[in-house]
């Protein structure tokens, strides 16, 4: 039988609507962002999820109660699922404001050398929190099992390729996940040629209609 686990992005915020980045922020769903995970928690919980875990940053944990209440769960909340940090003066602002208020930071970023800006976090540091946490998610299912991660758009897209074992990079090439967008992982056999049971892609950034 087939094994799923499920990603979902949390719900908007007024920090998505204005194009603030977030990072480590507890910043709650806007009004927005609560009809959104209104609107996901029936379609999730028909999947008949046996597990559900979360990002403890409001954001994610306020879809995350959403979800579990719909689904009759109770939310395992763990600050391995937070979103990338974005560094001390990144946080809060737009991309515009972060240039003209710290523009060696910003130059420094926009040439890919993290390490030069305070407090940020890359990929790999992203990579050693998160991946043990879905990993561990993943062994604990049962043939015939669902379980639900909400978590953060970045985060989740360096993850899932790193899981299934894909090159770096090629996070590069999936489109950002939409506010209550989710993934779906399955393990399961090979499709067209007999092959033993893996972890796939089923599908990447589904939405409510």
């Amino acid at each position: 039988m087939t094994r799923r686990l499920v990603l979902l992005r949390h719900g908007r915020t007024a920090w998505n609507r204005s194009l603030r980045a977030q990072g480590h922020a507890d910043v709650p769903l806007d009004d927005e962002g609560e009809a959104q995970a209104k609107a996901v928690a029936p379609a999730l919980a028909a999947m008949r999820p046996v597990a559900l875990w979360s990002s403890d940053l409001a954001r994610a944990a306020g879809t995350a109660r959403r979800v579990a209440d719909e689904a009759g769960l109770d939310p395992v909340l763990d600050d391995r699922l937070r979103e990338f940090a974005v560094g001390t003066h990144r946080t809060g602002l737009t991309l515009e404001e972060y240039a003209d208020q710290h523009p060696v930071e910003h130059a420094a970023l926009v040439a890919g050398d993290i390490a030069a800006i305070p407090g940020r976090e890359s990929d790999a540091d992203v990579l050693a929190r998160f991946l043990p946490a879905l990993t561990s998610y993943a062994e604990g299912l049962a043939d015939g099992e669902t379980g639900i991660v909400v978590s953060h758009g970045a985060a989740i897209r360096v993850a899932v390729p790193a899981f299934l074992g894909w090159p770096p990079g090629v996070d590069q090439t999936l489109g950002v996940l939409d506010n209550c967008g989710w993934v779906e992982l399955e393990h399961a056999a090979g499709t067209w040629t007999p092959a033993e049971a893996r972890w796939r892609l089923r599908a990447w950034n589904r939405v409510t209609s």
